[in-house]
């Protein structure tokens, strides 16, 4: 057991907690409790530690089975230090970072992809993130500047959608787009300049959706990009919607289609 915040391991886990730096450069994030433990694909896990208040019960789950790793005890209060939450349940995981590449995107004949650009919320990131798996979205495309997507806000948000919806990370989004549009995807982007009702628009063919920050929109040279700029109507003085709930709305009308 593991009895000192001062060991390696322990400060391993607080570093890959806090610094993203830290989870670039060993490709390994911090997942942490039950319901998110339970979610992880065996084949990415790396890691996992409990309370040993948390002991008893976790020797005798059937989640212990499905890990299929041996897990190291440490304190209750070791493991409070080692937890993101001020309530631990009393396991957390060291997870490898799933890694999607572009080209799976094209296995499916209908791919529907949103395209994130220099999102910064982590709340709207998992939202987006969770919402886009109940929706039927292919993929998530995410520029290099967006909030890292396996921060413990992010990851905790998703529900375990992160463990199951590919996420494509890219240096250049235009070049991406390009590449999108080369494949026959459509892109669209909810913009003030928009022209037509999102619900007009036909997304039953490969589309994408682009949503930019959350006080500035998508980048002028990203909109000229896009291949229509739509609008989202609006009743009352609002003059835009949270980033993630204006996904959603297009998500789902794209799912809604798709179902019909």
């Amino acid at each position: 057991m593991i009895t000192s915040s001062t060991n390696k391991k322990i400060k391993r886990v607080i570093e890959l907690r806090d610094k993203a730096k830290a989870r670039n450069k060993e490709g390994v994030f911090v997942a942490e409790g039950v319901r998110l433990v339970s979610e992880i694909p065996s084949q990415l896990i790396e890691e996992v530690y409990i309370s040993q208040s948390y002991e008893e019960e976790f020797e005798y789950s059937d989640l212990r089975l499905k890990l299929g790793v041996k897990a190291e005890t440490v304190t209750d209060d070791v493991f409070k230090k080692m937890a993101d939450t001020k309530t631990p349940q009393g396991i957390l995981a060291l997870v490898k970072k799933p890694q999607a590449k572009l080209y799976d995107l094209f296995n499916n004949d209908k791919p529907l992809v949103i395209i994130l650009e220099n999102l910064q919320d982590p709340g709207n990131l998992g939202t987006i993130i969770r919402m886009s798996e109940a929706a039927g979205v292919s993929m998530i495309v995410m520029s290099h500047d967006c909030v890292d997507a396996f921060s413990p806000k992010v990851v905790r948000a998703t529900m375990g959608s992160l463990f199951r919806l590919p996420l494509f990370f890219t240096d250049n989004l235009l070049a991406t787009m390009d590449e999108l549009q080369n494949k026959g995807l459509k892109i669209y982007a909810a913009h003030l300049k928009g022209l037509s009702d999102y619900s007009e628009c036909d997304y039953r063919e490969p589309s994408a959706f682009v949503i930019g920050n959350e006080g500035n929109g998508i980048t002028e040279q990203t909109a000229a990009k896009c291949d229509k700029l739509i609008k989202i109507p609006m009743a009352g003085k609002v003059e835009s919607l949270n980033a993630a709930i204006a996904c959603t709305v297009l998500a789902y009308e794209a799912f809604r289609q798709r179902k019909s």
